[in-house]
């Protein structure tokens, strides 16, 4: 019977999933928020409560978040990454002083102490690559100027994920400071002898995994990225992050198939964490959070504008490109639940914090990027209209000629 109930939960969240998604896609949103929703409704406390399939749903959540962070690194070569990291460190140090520390300070305003600002930092710091790159795409500003900036900022957060996850995790085990010093040691060490491999010798590693039989590919990709992260995580090392890093050892041929072959066991795994999240947030706990939320929301929105403006302005974008930039990073989405998840078992407030947050901007993202620019463009010209007229009402009247006035004498 056990089973059974099992075999009905699985299916009835899965077939949710699957007409939630296709509902988002008909309306051009991202699905994201429907599944949260959806998690808040099968979680304790809401509508219809699951319980024969909740460790299940747990090992899937798991199981999404590294296929999340494996697919991310094979987005991207070890070259392209060092690349990044020469030319736009400077906005990836703007990015991370305008949008973490708003988070930091709102988790310390909240009185939640130091672990939380450092996970609430990273909720508010870290955009959506997933929402932000489906929106340039939808509205076919891809070959944009201002969209290489935009890339470029999130390839920045992506590699500072792998520093900061890992400092997280100490933080979140209580391990202290020599204990979290020699996890981020641990961390970088992995991380640039990772890179180092991969710029030297990607080739022959991409050659060793390399299989002309898709099912071979697959096995051996997804469970190297097993096998790592779980290493990583014995480490004290964020298991995503092993993950990450095994994807960026990929490349060419060799990551192109196996994009291919994991985005849909991507897909459905990211599905399945977004809804144990919500499984594992009391609805309840939600309007207690929800000005916090509305307010943290509406303040990183504007500071993430700023990035891309600030970012667009450094690589010689024009102001419409400028604005455009700012507005399509303000979508925040699976990386933001993935630090919450991390946190919540430390702090269970954090959860219902990000859990309204993230749906309050992966909504407000796609409308940022379609209406920041014209209403900024709208903006400027009333304030030029304005300086204009106020400039003819302070200037002095022109005197008359002196004709006029000897022949009105």
């Amino acid at each position: 019977m056990q089973d059974t109930s099992l075999l009905i939960e699985l299916g009835a969240i899965v077939l949710a999933l699957g007409i939630l998604g296709r509902f988002a896609g008909r309306i051009g949103f991202s699905p994201i928020p429907l599944y949260l929703l959806a998690g808040l409704a099968f979680g304790k406390g809401g509508l219809l409560p699951l319980d024969a399939s909740e460790d299940f749903v747990a090992t899937g959540a798991e199981i999404g978040v590294i296929l999340l962070l494996l697919l991310l690194g094979l987005e991207y070569s070890a070259s392209e990454l060092v690349s990044s990291l020469k030319t736009q460190y400077p906005s990836g140090a703007i990015d991370f002083v305008f949008n973490a520390l708003p988070g930091a300070a709102a988790a310390l305003l909240l009185g939640w102490g130091p672990v939380a600002a450092v996970a609430l930092a990273g909720v508010t710091w870290i955009s959506s690559s997933g929402v932000i790159a489906k929106v340039l795409g939808d509205l076919g500003r891809l070959g944009n100027r201002e969209t290489p900036v935009i890339l470029g900022v999130l390839v920045m957060e992506d590699l500072a994920m792998a520093v900061y996850l890992p400092i997280l995790t100490a933080l979140l085990s209580g391990v202290g400071l020599a204990g979290g010093s020699i996890t981020l040691l641990i961390s970088l060490g992995t991380v640039g002898a990772v890179l180092y491999v991969a710029l030297r010798h990607g080739r022959l590693i991409s050659r060793a995994v390399s299989s002309d039989n898709a099912e071979m590919l697959l096995l051996v990709v997804l469970g190297l990225a097993l096998l790592v992260a779980g290493i990583a995580q014995q480490l004290q090392v964020s298991a995503a992050v092993g993950a990450f890093l095994v994807g960026i050892a990929l490349s060419g041929e060799v990551a192109e198939g196996a994009s291919s072959l994991l985005t849909p066991l991507r897909d459905l795994f990211a599905a399945v964490f977004f809804v144990f999240f919500g499984l594992s947030t009391n609805p309840a706990d939600i309007p207690p959070v929800l000005l916090p939320a509305l307010l943290l929301a509406a303040v990183t929105a504007l500071t993430k504008v700023a990035t891309g403006y600030v970012a667009a302005r450094r690589a010689g974008i024009r102001t419409a490109g400028r604005w455009r930039a700012g507005g399509a990073l303000v979508a925040r989405g699976e990386f933001s639940i993935v630090i919450a998840g991390l946190a919540v078992g430390v702090d269970p407030r954090i959860g219902p914090l990000a859990t309204a947050y993230v749906l309050i901007l992966v909504i407000l993202g796609p409308l940022g990027a379609r209406f920041t620019e014209p209403v900024a463009r709208r903006l400027t010209a009333r304030a030029a209209r304005r300086t204009r007229r106020e400039n003819r009402a302070e200037a002095p009247e022109d005197p008359l000629p002196d004709t006029q006035v000897s022949g009105r004498s």
